[in-house]
């Protein structure tokens, strides 16, 4: 491929999208490039406050079990309160918990300060992840997601190499810097970012449509959806094991604290460096199978740690195949999410959805430090090879029709900026051969340009076609 067919890809990549999704791209640039308080807390209450390491893993379980409380709240006062003030209230209150840590000291009113933070963070994902559902088209929805994700993680790369810059100011002085960096992104949501929430629709003698009301109860019964946050939350163990079992598999070879740090880097180089590109490649195909091949990855990359060794390379190569799982599900899913919710429920579909993600974050952690301190690591390594195959069969045999029953028999979609490439990445071409003969898929969810997200049928329900 020539550098102007990369260049124009890259254009095709990021053209075309509204320009309210770019300021709320921007807010989230902003907020993760402050957010220092999770990324140091461990430190700071080991190593400043003095804290034994049982009360730091708690305290940051803690954050977790906020977010499986803030994540449906969230969502309720998406659809109710609307998107715009959701995401401003929560923003405000996650700056005053970080601008709080800065001058608590007990350990009680840490644990809560934290608690709350965990809340108010995960409360504000629904608003946005139903705001990009609102505001884009939905042929271009996972585009648009897998841009904000990647808006996430360069922000979080920049805030981890500043921070570490800057720690000789002091653990506070940061977690000021981070509340101070999150009311920026709350300004910037209020004074340019539009309410997106729909409007109520009316029949054609002018009256309001009465919608179904959609309870989280509701939302549960739906059963292609539940299907697809319980396979998430497959997924979301794997997922977060590393981050607790890698660490203390390397330490259990004999390798340093620092070789640690290397090798869970190259999660963050990869996201920020082949992002796009990944996006590019998997733009116009099937939620199934992306979901089914990030889910292999995961168990691929992660059960390969158990072969490991000591080899810092081979540890790094094991994140590089499970990273680019990460970089297919995380979009995938949340454009999968909002094609399955019907629009005046966005945001409880979401919240129930980051809930499965809160979930396996306060669950995971516990877990992989139980296995490795007790069967060892390599059972975990088997048991997040297990699970994620498990996902990968759930996705194709339970959701296949539920995802892909609507999608248009029509490949050879896609735009100028593929002319030259000749026959294609070999990504493209592992993809074409794992695609069914005949399945093709229109861009983003297979959902033709101008048609409405979560649109209903006749009978009601959210249609399920991609």
């Amino acid at each position: 491929m020539s550098i102007d067919s990369l260049r124009r890809s890259a254009s095709a990549t990021v053209s075309g999208l509204p320009q309210g999704f770019w300021w709320l791209w921007l807010s989230t640039l902003v907020n993760r490039t402050g957010a220092f308080v999770l990324t140091f807390l461990s430190l700071y209450l080991t190593v400043e406050l003095g804290h034994s390491a049982w009360f730091a893993g708690l305290v940051v379980a803690l954050h977790g079990l906020g977010g499986v409380a803030g994540s449906p709240l969230g969502g309720a006062l998406t659809d109710r309160w609307g998107r715009r003030p959701t995401m401003v209230t929560m923003h405000l209150a996650a700056a005053a918990s970080a601008a709080a840590l800065a001058v608590v000291t007990s350990a009680w009113a840490i644990a809560t300060v934290v608690l709350l933070m965990g809340v108010a963070m995960q409360a504000v994902r629904p608003s946005i992840n139903a705001t990009i559902a609102d505001m884009v088209p939905a042929h271009d929805v996972r585009r648009a997601y897998a841009l904000n994700y990647w808006a996430l993680n360069l922000g979080f790369a920049i805030a981890s190499i500043g921070g570490g810059a800057a720690i000789f100011l002091g653990y506070r002085t940061l977690f000021v810097v981070d509340a101070v960096a999150t009311t920026l992104c709350a300004l910037i949501v209020f004074l340019r970012l539009p309410e997106t929430r729909p409007e109520a629709r009316t029949d054609k003698a002018g009256k309001p449509v009465v919608e179904a009301k959609v309870s989280m109860l509701t939302v549960l019964r739906d059963a292609p959806f539940r299907t697809l946050v319980l396979l998430n939350l497959l997924v979301c163990l794997v997922f977060t094991a590393p981050w607790i079992g890698l660490p203390l598999t390397m330490a259990d070879q004999g390798l340093s604290p620092s070789s640690y740090g290397v090798v869970i880097a190259v999660n963050g180089i990869v996201i920020v460096g082949f992002q796009l590109l990944v996006n590019k490649v998997t733009d116009k195909r099937s939620p199934v199978l992306l979901l089914t091949l990030s889910s292999l990855l995961f168990a691929l990359g992660t059960g390969a740690t158990a072969l490991a060794g000591s080899s810092v390379v081979a540890f790094a190569a094991t994140v590089v195949v499970w990273t680019v799982g990460e970089m297919i599900h995380v979009p995938t899913n949340a454009a999968a999410t909002a094609r399955l919710a019907p629009e005046h429920a966005r945001g409880r579909y979401q919240g129930v959805m980051g809930m499965s993600w809160a979930v396996a974050g306060f669950v995971a952690p516990i877990g992989a430090g139980a296995i490795v301190g007790g069967p060892g690591p390599n059972v975990l390594w088997a048991a997040t090879f297990a699970i994620g195959v498990l996902a990968a069969v759930g996705y194709t045999v339970r959701l296949r029709k539920a995802l892909d029953d609507d999608i248009d028999i029509e490949r050879g979609g896609g735009d100028d900026s593929d002319a030259d490439s000749g026959s294609g990445s070999a990504v493209d071409a592992v993809l074409d051969a794992v695609v069914e003969p005949g399945l093709a898929v229109r861009p983003g969810l297979g959902v033709e340009p101008g048609e409405g997200v979560g649109d209903v049928d006749s009978a009601g329900k959210s249609p399920v076609s991609a």
